[in-house]
């Protein structure tokens, strides 16, 4: 269902450009494939991935959770349903249930570097330090312009490397 208003050829074409590192529109580029991969292609999936996505930002994450769980139940094939229902989760301390909910964004869309990010983050924490490390560097060979997925890269091969002699 993702992507209904852009071929998939121009979306390709979108991340390979914001894939270069000299990239200076990256900004932009990086909006246009956020705004596609937020398109279900259901009047009825947008709707409630709409009132999931209000209720995040209103710091509601159970109702998050159960509006972007509808979404799920009416288009289990929209990645970014997935998505956001894993960020309500983590945002509720949930980090089994948003790591399961990440890996089905990335079964889906195995090129959205936010999922990455976020299985990156979660990694982290629960001390998977190779593993967070892996997941921030493919976000970043997707998208080199995030200067938090350079950054996390850093620190974890200075955390991977040991203490200096």
């Amino acid at each position: 269902m993702q992507g209904q208003d852009l071929p998939a050829a121009d979306l390709d074409r979108l991340m390979a450009e914001l894939a270069r590192p000299d990239q200076d529109r990256w900004m932009r580029i990086e909006r246009q494939i956020e705004r596609e991969w937020q398109r279900s292609g259901s009047a009825v999936a947008d709707y409630l991935f709409q009132r999931g996505q209000d209720a995040l930002r209103e710091g509601q994450t159970d109702a998050a959770i159960a509006h972007f769980s509808a979404v799920i139940d009416h288009a289990p094939e929209f990645p970014e349903a997935w998505n956001a229902r894993a960020t309500a989760w983590f945002l509720a301390n949930r980090l089994g249930p948003a790591m399961a909910d990440i890996e089905e964004v990335l079964t889906r869309n195995p090129q959205h570097f936010g999922a990455l990010a976020g299985m990156g983050t979660i990694l982290e924490q629960v001390g998977r330090l190779e593993a967070a490390r892996a997941a921030f560097s493919a976000a970043l060979a997707l998208n080199p312009h995030r200067p938090g997925l350079r950054q996390a890269v850093e620190r974890l091969d200075r955390a991977l490397a040991g203490p200096a002699l």
